[in-house]
């Protein structure tokens, strides 16, 4: 009999599992973000720009959300690695009780 749901996600190792569903979500954040501030900056150079504009209004919601999704990268890729030199150094710590 195939486990399904719940149950299957249960045999899976824990962090590597969180570390899919980390990356999973920052894949669609980023999505959102290139799909709403291509609608921006669509809509900016389709409604005209003022003469004495120094930045394009569309720049700072590109730049605030960038920040979060430059730290949301972060914390599904980066911090994986973390843990899995932790993960590395509690083997090691067993070994040694042996």
């Amino acid at each position: 009999m195939e486990i399904v749901g719940e149950e299957k996600a249960e045999q899976k190792d824990p962090i590597l599992w969180d570390a899919a569903k980390k990356r999973y979500a920052f894949k669609m954040d980023l999505a959102s973000y290139v799909i709403v501030n291509s609608f921006l900056w669509i809509l900016y150079f389709m409604t005209g720009r003022s003469e004495g504009d120094y930045l394009p209004w569309p720049v700072w919601p590109t730049f605030g959300w960038g920040i979060g999704i430059a730290f949301h990268y972060v914390s599904a890729y980066a911090m994986v690695k973390n843990r899995a030199i932790e993960r590395e150094y509690q083997k090691l710590v067993n070994k040694d009780r042996k």
